[in-house]
């Protein structure tokens, strides 16, 4: 079922706090059974899956928990596939931001489950300043699963160490996403922050399913069919932390986006690097990489059905939504260096 016409036609579901996502198509370790036709298909596989959300929105109390098509808790973080089409070079992207929303979201990498929930600092919940002359974030931002920025491994283009986080996606499509959907991306290139001394790759990406998709194929394609975007987001990313005291962040390769096929060779790479993690041969730190359908027999990493419902029962029940203080509607104002 796609997910541009599931969140307008479930009300019902969206009144029991979980709503159907996007298709997701499984790789070829699927221990599902496969068609004939699907095996001629790579091996492809389509499911439903859904948000369960839990506590409070806009409070500390709140999550939001995945489930599969058949009812089953998993983890955004490991057990959603890098890939929706391997061959095509199409990539899974767990929606975490919205466009134009402040609210800072983010998997939760160190949680059992790893749900998306909101970042928090000094006790304080977490939004994105609007520095003039942006609103929020300027695109639908999430990251791919199965993938790890290591902060062990040094990246000979950038000098740094991996922030410790799943690669980032910015995606730049027509629709304003929801968050948690997981969607289906096609990526134009990417870009290489520092932020605070760690590399912080920014993938360019659209959906497939954009009406835009077919005229973009690579970065050059954004800078000729969306003039303007690519310095937006270089700004954006340069100054959204100036708000909160912090100097400017800095890039690689002085600023400039690398293109399509350098871009999936980085995916790649952290994809390695979560394979590392996920087989325990890269310790995992704090990071909680309990999955339900990726490790198996006596991994540590194993969780089972009734661990799964556990994790989400120790949860607060989903309640009815807090207000967002006005404060996070400020503009605020710098010049350019």
């Amino acid at each position: 079922m796609r997910s541009c016409c599931t969140f307008q036609a479930l009300g019902l579901e969206m009144r029991m706090c979980s709503v159907v996502l996007g298709g997701l198509l499984l790789n070829t370790q699927s221990a599902l059974t496969i068609t004939a036709a699907s095996a001629r298909n790579q091996h492809r596989l389509n499911m439903s899956f859904t948000v369960e959300k839990r506590g409070n929105l806009n409070t500390l109390s709140y999550r939001l928990f995945f489930k599969n098509a058949d009812g089953k808790y998993v983890s955004p973080f490991h057990d959603i596939p890098m890939y929706a089409d391997e061959s095509q070079n199409i990539f899974h992207v767990v929606v975490e931001v919205p466009r134009w929303t402040n609210s800072k979201m983010e998997i939760a990498t160190k949680d059992p489950l790893n749900p998306i929930k909101q970042d928090v600092k000094k006790g304080n919940l977490r939004y994105v300043a609007n520095v003039f002359p942006h609103k929020g974030y300027i695109w639908n931002y999430g990251a791919i699963p199965q993938t790890w920025e290591d902060p062990g491994h040094k990246d000979g283009d950038t000098g740094c160490c991996g922030d410790n986080d799943p690669i980032d996606v910015c995606e730049i499509g027509t629709k304003v996403c929801s968050r948690g959907e997981v969607i289906k991306v096609k990526v134009l290139g990417v870009l290489a922050m520092i932020d605070e001394g760690e590399t912080d790759w920014k993938v360019m990406a659209i959906n497939v399913e954009d009406p835009e998709a077919k005229d973009l194929n690579d970065i050059s394609d954004i800078q000729r069919l969306k003039p303007g975007y690519l310095e937006a987001t270089v700004d954006w990313f340069r100054r959204y932390k100036v708000p909160d005291g912090k100097p400017e962040n800095m890039f690689a390769f002085n600023g400039a986006f690398k293109d399509k096929d350098f871009a999936i060779e980085t995916i790649k790479s952290t994809h390695g690097f979560w394979k590392a993690l996920i087989s325990e041969k890269t310790n995992a730190g704090g990071l909680n990489c309990k999955n339900t359908c990726v490790s198996v027999g006596d991994s540590p990493f194993c969780c089972s059905t009734d661990e799964a419902k556990a994790v989400v029962g120790r949860t607060s029940p989903c309640g009815t939504e807090d207000h967002i203080p006005c404060s996070v509607d400020k503009w605020f104002y710098y010049e350019k260096k």
